[in-house]
Parts: structure tokens; sequence; C-alpha cells
């Protein structure tokens, strides 16, 4: 889907994407009646199901029952599912797009936000009156209905005093301010911190949340300081060794004394970096895969049977694919693949756009020594199981 700033989207209740960030992105909520005509969904309730039952899938049942909240964390097997009642109970699992080429295109439409601040695709599935409790958000997010109808509250309230001892951040005070039925290929945005319940009416209810990442000063701080530690040196001109010519006798001992502190602090200011190293800082931690996602490497070819792939010219091999959870960026002048730097020359740079921007690409069009240097670039990735033949 090629997106410009001033096409009108039905997605965007017929707003430009220029429209939609100036006047909602991040600043107040938007309702969209048939945002994807005809829209049922992605996948079955029991295709979800049996999604949650895989050993690397992120999956939870919330339940109320009584006045009580009930988590339970995956993966869930048939007789879990066999036990819930028939009502007040909800499916969710996170990263259906890691799983489902279709999530994949359906996070395509969302490309007017660049992808360097998607997290994920998340679905759910209840049956009457499921829900998660009324809560915040701290990210943007989509919330696309697919099958069935949810019933949406939303609230600007600034209490956001929790429930005790529940095992979700549920607002303890939660007091709606709009209201609205989803049907499907209806969606609702939601900027951060705007306080929403959603609540599943009838059976069948699947929900697409479309997230959006928003990390937290202090893990940027942190993840940014250890890139420091393991991509900044000090040349021996700037780098001398602590040294107190001019050493006071004390009367303690074991003080620190201001002295010390004030001329380490001279040299820690030596420590110096700019937008560059903040770019490839960012290229290399927003594509760094999440703690639980795991890549199956490819079959061990060496790198001239490889290149052969790329020059047959059947219809199976004239284009290469990112693995449904591999995430690409890049910044002006180099690339990244789940949190490692490409080395690409300067005639690749367009065709590394493409495969980062559509993730895929077709290079049956290239020059055989544009398809020679494109294999050697990703070898090392194929053999990773980052990349494929489609």
């Amino acid at each position: 889907m090629n997106i410009t700033k001033n096409q009108p989207l039905a997605l965007l209740n017929n707003l430009t994407p220029s429209q939609f960030l100036a006047e909602y992105w991040q600043k107040k909520p938007l309702l969209i009646k048939n945002a994807i005509p005809n829209f049922t969904g992605l996948l079955s309730p029991e295709e979800l199901a049996g999604l949650a039952c895989e050993d690397d899938v992120q999956a939870r049942i919330v339940q109320k029952k009584a006045d009580k909240w009930l988590v339970k964390n995956g993966p869930f097997d048939d007789a879990d599912f066999a036990k819930l009642p028939s009502k007040d109970w909800t499916l969710l699992v996170q990263s259906v797009n890691h799983y489902l080429p279709e999530a994949t295109e359906l996070l395509n439409q969302f490309d007017f936000i660049p992808k360097a601040r998607l997290d994920d695709l998340m679905v759910s599935y209840a049956p009457d009156g499921g829900g998660v409790g009324a809560h915040v958000d701290s990210y943007d997010v989509f919330l696309l209905q697919g099958s069935g109808k949810r019933h949406w509250k939303i609230s600007n309230q600034t209490d956001l005093t929790l429930i005790d001892g529940a095992p979700l951040k549920i607002l303890k005070n939660f007091v709606s301010e709009q209201e609205w039925v989803l049907e499907a290929g209806d969606m609702l945005y939601l900027p951060p911190q705007i306080a929403h319940w959603g609540v599943a009416v009838g059976d069948g209810c699947m929900t697409y949340s479309i997230g959006f990442r928003a990390p937290k000063t202090q893990e940027l701080m942190h993840e940014f300081l250890s890139y420091l530690q393991d991509n900044l040196t000090l040349n021996n001109a700037s780098n001398p060794l602590y040294s107190d010519p001019d050493l006071q006798l004390q009367n303690h001992p074991a003080l620190v004394s201001d002295v010390m502190a004030h001329q380490v602090s001279n040299m820690l200011q030596k420590i110096n970096w700019d937008n560059s190293h903040v770019a490839d800082f960012l290229g290399k931690y927003l594509t760094e895969p999440k703690p639980d996602v795991y890549f199956e490497p490819a079959k061990k070819i060496s790198l001239a049977k490889f290149m052969s792939q790329f020059q047959q010219k059947t219809a199976k091999l004239q284009t290469i694919v990112l693995n449904l959870k591999s995430q690409m960026l890049f910044t002006d002048n180099a690339f990244y693949l789940n949190g490692e730097k490409l080395v690409v020359s300067d005639n690749l740079i367009v065709c590394m756009q493409d495969l980062a921007n559509q993730r895929y690409l077709n290079f049956s069009n290239q020059t055989n020594d544009v398809q020679i240097q494109l294999a050697n670039a990703l070898y090392d990735s194929y053999l990773a199981g980052y990349i494929g033949f489609d």
C-alpha cells in the first residue's frame, strides 16, 4: 500500500495522513466507522486458541469472577478452554504478526506511522461480557473490530487510582465520558493515557489491537549508556590516567574528597556523542528482538549456493522476504536487522530500503552484479533465519 501525506484514507475517516498526525496523533481519540470495509478478522477463535497453545506464543486469559479479576498465562491446552464459563472472560494473544502473514499485511496499512514506532498486533477473543477492565495505556493504539461487537467507553479522567490487589492495572473509579459500539470493520484510535474499557457484546467478539511502542526515558538512558560502553572509545591523547600531583594531606584517609570528585567529573565530560551515535543506537535498539522471540536458523549452505539461488529465474526464487518476526530499519547511511548492523555498498541502498519498507524485495530485475552484492550482504542474515525466499 503506497501512502502519500495528501491522500485521504478510509482507514482514517477520510482524513489524509498529514491531517491525522496534526489533529489526532497523541492528541485526541478518533472513532472511524467502517475503517476497513468487509473486514471480519484474519483468523477464527479456534485458530487464535491454537496459537495460544504454542510454547513460544505469549497469551493470557483474563477472567472476572464476581468482583475478582483473575489472570492466567499461557501456553494453554484444550482442558484450559474447556473449564471456562460461557461469559466474562477474554483470551489475548500478543505479536500475532509474528505468526500470520496476513497480520503483517494488515500492519502495512498503518505505514503512515514509522515502523520504528510499531510494537505488535495483539488479537483478543471474548464471549459476552468479556473484557480486561477499565485501564490506561502508555502508548498509542488502534482498536480494530473483527467479528462480533464491542462496547467501548472512554474518559479523559485524571483519577488513575487502581483496584487494590488486582493482577492487572484496573482503574477503581472509572467514569465514562463517551461510548460507542464497534462492529466489524470499525476502529477506534486512542492516544496514550486515555482511560478506556471495552466489553464484548454477545459472543464471538474479536478485536485487533495495533500498538505502538513508547520507551520510557529511564529505559532509553540505560540502553544508550550500554551502547556507549560498547561503541565509544577514546584515543590515548584524550584518555589520560587519573593523576593528582598536587595531592594534599587529608584528615580522613577514607574520605572521597571534593577535589577528587571534581577531577573525575572533568574526565567524564570527555565522553561525547552526536546524532549519528543516537541514530546508530536507535537502529540497533529498536530492531532488537524481544527476549521471547526465537529464530530458526536456515539449513547451512555455502555462499556460492546462496548466490546461485539469487540468480535462478524460477518464480519461486525471485523474491526474498523478511521473517515475520524480523524488524528492519534504516538511517541515512546504515541498515539494521534484528539488532545487527548490515554492511551495504552505496549501489544497494535503494534495494535495501525497499526490503525494509515493503518487507520483501523482488531481485529478478536486478543486474547480475547487484544480485551478487545482495547475496553477499544478506548471506549471514539468511543463515540466521532473518530472511528467506518466497
